[in-house]
């Protein structure tokens, strides 16, 4: 029995040494991964590369980066280095009104003191109050010493910065564009920008900007955009809303000191049916840009009333994606069909009651580069679409079409248009439950 007893202990106590083994391998396991053959199982993250430590900064929310910056002396030191300030968002919000983090006021300051010169890619984000709005009017006034490359505006609501005066928001934007004389983007849709401040950044950001995006700014005139097309040669995607578009500008981005345009997006919009006249662009000016940028692509979105149509699509028009908002006729898709034969996307959020077919199938023969379509609240006969599709073939990459879109008839049911469509496209189709686009 005491034999059998000692045996008993023995195997209990070797247990613990199967069990130290088990670790030391899985530790030598871990080392192998890291590099490192003697790597303890409590790893010493103040010890971590330079690099690495930065790259998991750069990941960090500012308030998580800040309190990392108190772990020790070296990773305080990595914080304040200039390479982790390049690319920075300042987030503004009210906290009784928005569900927004907010950057830290006292964080704000010890960036301006610190770290001002060294931004280069700044956004901010503001919720919809007006303080907001101002609050990072401030901001921007405050950074003298930046070189900043890309600038952004965001409002992540409605349009709080329109709530701003037009004189505070140019202030602080000239400050921007005076001191930084780099500029190479810059997104400030839906903000009081008028023409002077476009001089101004002309003036001294005429030979870096590249990309610029001022779609519902409503102070901006035709003469101030066409100061900018007339002096910044080095243009290449620009965004606008339509009443500033004109022949004048057309030709002046078809100069030939100008470079190829590669993006023009254009909004048309209108909130009072009725109340705004729209002005027709030229076939000759069309002509022209596209003759010096053929390859630009030239995208519409149109949020009008049916009867506010009537000066587009007339003539031949080089647009390349048209997105319908609202309700458009069947006589403007008709005139797509004759008019646009650059059409390479087409997306239509509501139509009528009145089947689509012929429509679809002139579409079909005359946008030979058309690759993506979206239909909504319209009707297509299942014969319809499916000589439709038929008739684009497999160039056809992206097609969302609501079920209720279409209509079965004598000849077709919608398990046998899905099979059809399928085999015509080359590819496993079904219609959607809902929109995509």
């Amino acid at each position: 029995m005491m034999k059998r007893a000692r045996q008993k202990v023995v195997v209990e106590h070797e247990a613990p040494q199967t069990s130290r083994k088990s670790k030391k391998q899985k530790t030598c396991l871990y080392g192998s991964v890291f590099g490192e053959s003697n790597l303890s199982a409590s790893m010493d993250w103040g010890s971590l590369p330079h690099h690495v430590i930065l790259r998991i900064f750069q990941f960090l929310p500012l308030v998580d980066r800040a309190r990392a910056s108190s772990v020790c002396r070296r990773w305080n030191e990595i914080f304040h280095i200039p390479d982790l300030w390049r690319r920075f968002e300042f987030e503004l919000s009210q906290p009784a009104t928005s569900y927004l983090k907010s950057t830290h006021p006292d964080l704000i300051q010890q960036i301006i003191k610190r770290h001002a010169d060294h931004l280069q890619y700044v956004s901010f984000k503001v919720d919809s109050s007006t303080e907001s709005a101002e609050a990072a009017c401030d901001i921007l006034s405050q950074l003298v010493n930046c070189s900043i490359k890309t600038l952004g505006l965001i409002s992540t609501a409605k349009p709080s910065f329109m709530n701003v005066s037009k004189a505070h928001f140019a202030s602080a934007l000239t400050v921007v564009f005076v001191n930084s004389k780099s500029l190479s983007s810059i997104k400030i849709d839906d903000t009081p920008l008028d023409d002077p401040s476009l001089k101004v950044l002309v003036a001294n950001n005429s030979d870096t900007l590249k990309l610029l995006k001022m779609s519902s700014c409503p102070h901006v005139s035709p003469a101030g955009i066409l100061c900018v097309a007339d002096q910044c040669h080095g243009l290449k995607e620009l965004a606008l809303n339509y009443y500033i578009l004109s022949d004048e500008l057309l030709l002046a981005l078809s100069s030939e000191k100008h470079v190829d345009l590669e993006h023009l997006r254009i909004d048309v919009v209108s909130e009072n049916p009725g109340q705004v006249q729209f002005h027709t662009i030229k076939k000759q000016s069309w002509d022209a840009f596209v003759k010096h940028s053929p390859k630009v692509n030239i995208v519409m979105y149109f949020f009008l009333y049916e009867e506010e149509f009537d000066a587009f699509f007339r003539e031949e028009t080089p647009v390349t994606h048209l997105y319908f908002g609202r309700a458009v006729s069947k006589a403007m898709l008709g005139r797509i069909g004759m008019n646009c034969p650059r059409l390479i996307e087409l997306v239509v959020c509501a139509n009528g009651l009145q089947p689509l077919d012929d429509e679809l199938i002139r579409i079909a023969e005359r946008c030979k580069n058309l690759t993506a379509m979206g239909l909504g609240e319209c009707e297509v006969t299942c014969r319809g679409f499916i000589e439709f599709v038929k008739m684009c073939g497999g160039r056809l990459t992206q097609l969302s079409i609501m079920e209720e879109v279409l209509i079965p008839d004598s000849d077709y049911s919608l398990d046998r248009l899905h099979l059809e469509v399928s085999k015509h496209l080359g590819r496993m189709w079904f219609p959607d439950m809902m929109p995509t686009w």
